[in-house]
């Protein structure tokens, strides 16, 4: 069967979505980072990222956390959209809109439930971050093989799909592997995920620049 004809977004709107998404992942990025060092009061090898959450920048984080759920959702219309696998489906950025939910639950959440709701905060926490964490890593998955069939995508997709492996192999040795630093662990999970983000939202870029040319 021929592969699904692409929706019709302008290869202007798709290259515009991308870099979006590449400016939302830097900004993420450089507001964890900038956490680590200014909050002198927390171990940044033993305090998982969420700890940051609280205290002074986090408020900073809370929002970083929302812009990064924003680029989720952004990367995963865009790729949905410009793809002519014969694999396409809904399944990849259903999945990838959960976790940006979930992302955006525990950065709101967190803002209000400790105080409101003590009880319930760390539930309401723990619930969103795992369906976060899970929801992310099976959307890589099944994303990278859509894009192992997209002719578009022939020379990346290898690289894609191994790392996306990577990504689900290293969150369930941290879930598991009770042994290194909570900390560290989780961060390098969430470095590795927005790693491959800001790839394939590269390499998004990259081919709308191409196609407009």
């Amino acid at each position: 069967m021929p592969p699904p004809a692409a929706a019709r977004w302008s290869p202007r709107l798709q290259g515009t979505l991308a870099l979006v998404t590449l400016l939302a992942l830097l900004l993420f990025v450089a507001t964890a980072a900038w956490t680590q060092w200014a909050r002198a009061d927390l171990d940044p090898v033993r305090a998982t990222l969420s700890l940051y959450l609280h205290g002074p920048w986090g408020v900073a984080l809370r929002t970083a956390y929302c812009v990064l759920a924003l680029a989720i959702v952004l990367l995963a219309g865009s790729l949905h959209a410009g793809s002519a696998s014969p694999r396409r489906s809904a399944a990849a950025p259903l999945l990838f809109c959960v976790a940006a939910l979930g992302l955006a639950t525990v950065a709101i959440g967190d803002s209000w439930l400790p105080g409101r709701a003590p009880l319930l905060a760390p539930l309401v926490h723990g619930l969103a971050a795992n369906t976060a964490f899970l929801c992310v890593s099976v959307a890589m998955l099944l994303q990278s093989w859509y894009l192992r069939a997209d002719p578009q995508w022939s020379r990346w997709a290898g690289l894609a799909w191994g790392w996306a492996w990577l990504c689900f192999v290293l969150l369930w040795l941290h879930v598991l592997w009770r042994g290194p630093p909570r900390g560290a662990g989780q961060k390098l999970v969430i470095a590795m995920v927005v790693a491959w983000l800001a790839a394939v939202a590269l390499q998004c870029w990259w081919q709308a620049r191409r196609a407009r040319r």
